[in-house]
This record gives C-alpha cells, structure tokens and sequence, in this order.
C-alpha cells in the first residue's frame, strides 16, 4: 500500500513539475513557405533572375522558332528538293536540335545554380531574422518545416516578414 501511495505521490509531483515546466517553456512557428513566398527579397531574387535570364530565355525561343520553319519546310518541300537539299537540310536542323537542346540544359543549370545561390542567401538572412526575434520574444523553441498544426497565437511569421520588409527598405 506505501508503494502505490509512493507512486501515485511521485506521479503528482512530476506531472506538477512538468506542468510548471511547460508554463515557463514559449514555442514559436515561421511558416518558412510563406515566408520565402511573400517577403520583399524573394521577389527581388525573382527579378533579379528574370531579368539576368530574360535575353538568353528569349533567344532560346527564337532558335526554337527557326528549327520549327526548318523542319515545316522539310515536311513540305521534302518531295520536290533534291536528295542533295534534303540531305543538307536535314542535317542542319539535326545540328540546330542538339545545340537548342544543349544550349537548354546549359540555361536550365545555370538558371538553377543562380536561384539555389539567392535563395540559400535569403536562408540564411531568414535565419538571422528568426533568431533575432526569438531573441526578443525570449522564445525557447522556433519551429519551421514539418509542422502539421500550430495555434496562430505561436505564429511568428507575420514578424518575420515584417521584419524583412524593413530590412529590404533600409537596403535600398
């Protein structure tokens, strides 16, 4: 009988000092998605890559266009060129379809290394934001990425961005 009343006595004391515990114990939430949709950097990185890539972009279109009169015109003169032309022909547009296809790959990657850049910059400026106001809000815990439900009363993201805004202003 000393036992169970030891254990159920141990019980209480430890869900009363965890309870205190938890009263002590502040949790935040940044919605990183959002966050990286919506602040003033993450548009400024997508100008600033649509604007860098713009003219390759258009004049790999314009390569595309001419493949297409290219190969339009072999579909529909193939019957009255000779073998010579055809040939010629053909092997023109096969040489113009491999350069477009390298010459996409090769705008595809470097387009990609440029946003992993600007983005992993913005990360880390992210990253100093959330700490500087998990500083402020003295909050133990700031949680991001994997988090299936949080009370908007948690929610520091408005801060976040808030503060990147005010950041991007005093940059310019």
């Amino acid at each position: 009988m000393k036992k169970s009343a030891l254990s159920i006595l141990a019980i209480f004391l430890f869900s009363l000092i965890s309870a205190a515990a938890a009263a002590e114990f502040k949790v935040g939430v940044v919605d990183l998605n959002k966050v990286m949709e919506q602040s003033p950097q993450a548009e400024e990185i997508s100008n600033a890559l649509k604007k860098e890539f713009q003219a390759r972009d258009q004049d790999l279109i314009a390569k595309a266009k001419q493949l297409k009169q290219l190969e339009d015109k072999m579909a529909r003169d193939a019957a009255v060129m000779s073998t010579e032309e055809a040939k010629r022909l053909e092997n023109d547009i096969r040489a113009r379809r491999r350069q477009l296809t390298t010459n996409r790959t090769e705008f595809r990657e470097d387009a990609n290394l440029r946003r992993n850049e600007a983005v992993n910059r913005l990360l880390r400026k992210v990253g100093e934001v959330v700490s500087q106001i998990g500083e402020e809000e003295q909050v133990d815990v700031i949680l991001t990425d994997g988090v299936a439900y949080f009370n908007k009363r948690v929610d520091l993201t408005a801060k976040v961005l808030q503060r990147l805004e005010e950041l991007a202003k005093t940059s310019k």
